[in-house]
């Protein structure tokens, strides 16, 4: 992988840890899920106008929208506005690589390998000793509400896979454009019309500049480079450096909003990160190291005729 393509690559990975932070910023004025249904609204318009429609059933395209953008993001706004610091949401999220895992298992059959059920053992450990955090930065609603998103983010997968577009970046501009009405009403059924006549007045400079943040940077532009290095490089090179993303998160949450870092939080960081690690890539690491190293041929001396 050329250099300037791995720093590309780490880009995108503090993109997307140093998104959670600007969700936070932006959570500070707007409601959780108006907050949710103007990022894909950005996302979706105008670009929705110069991109063909993806070449793949509706089915995939709407139920992508609704899983990635209600389920997920939606869910996880309101996990960090119930009290999850955003660098404990960007380490909790980080659970969607197992769910992916075992919803692959049931779906298309993949069986699960012994690596994988340690890594997700060590995984849940980490999250167990999540609980055990008491500097505020940690709650039991908010932890759920992340694990239900990361539950959302592993069906999301799932659609992905099975719709298989060409035009990754077209079907994520489509399916977001199913996203923010659903967003919108659910606002509207569990808070009234506040969240919308407060609106207005809550527009600050702040609050645009999280919502740009998190609609391109973040999700079209993100997306869009990751997906093009994927189709660059073999997915064994690129995805591992994934595992920055909880990294540059919590890095994120230390610098802007001066998080915490106490030994417990570090160990359960360390837990999940390793078993992401042992879970994904094992496997590939025992083989790796397990094949034997060629042995240097003998050099035969070169004998010189007088």
């Amino acid at each position: 992988m050329k250099k300037q393509h791995v720093l590309l690559a780490v880009a995108v990975t503090a993109i997307w840890g140093l998104n959670f932070s600007v969700i936070k910023i932006g959570l500070d004025s707007v409601d959780p899920l108006i907050l949710a249904g103007i990022r894909f609204a950005l996302c979706a318009l105008p670009a929705v106008f110069f991109l063909p429609r993806p070449e793949v059933p509706w089915r995939y395209t709407v139920g992508y929208g609704l899983v990635f953008g209600v389920g997920l993001w939606g869910v996880v706004n309101l996990g960090i506005e119930a009290g999850v610091s955003s660098g404990i949401a960007s380490l909790v999220l980080q659970f969607s690589a197992f769910l992916t895992i075992l919803l692959g298992a049931v779906v298309f059959r993949e069986p699960l390998s012994g690596f994988q059920w340690a890594g997700i053992a060590i995984a849940l450990s980490g999250l167990a000793a999540v609980m055990f955090v008491t500097d505020g930065t940690v709650t039991a609603a908010g932890v759920a509400l992340v694990l239900f998103g990361a539950a959302s983010w592993s069906v999301a997968n799932v659609v992905l896979k099975k719709a298989a577009p060409r035009q990754t970046l077209s079907f994520l501009v489509w399916s977001s454009l199913f996203s923010p009405l659903p967003l919108f009403a659910l606002d509207l059924g569990v808070n009234g019309t506040s969240g919308f006549t407060a609106l207005p007045g809550q527009l600050g400079w702040t609050a645009i500049a999280s919502l740009l943040f998190q609609a391109y940077p973040n999700t079209v532009l993100g997306y869009a480079i990751w997906n093009w290095l994927l189709r660059e490089y073999p997915v064994s090179t690129v995805a591992p450096l994934s595992l920055l993303v909880p990294v540059f998160g919590v890095l994120g949450s230390m610098i802007i909003f001066g998080e915490p870092l106490p030994p417990l939080k570090l160990l359960a960081g360390a837990l999940i990160v390793t078993g992401l690690v042992i879970g994904l890539y094992g496997k590939r690491l025992a083989q790796a190291r397990s094949r034997p190293v060629p042995e240097p041929e003998p050099i035969t001396p070169q004998v010189t005729r007088r």
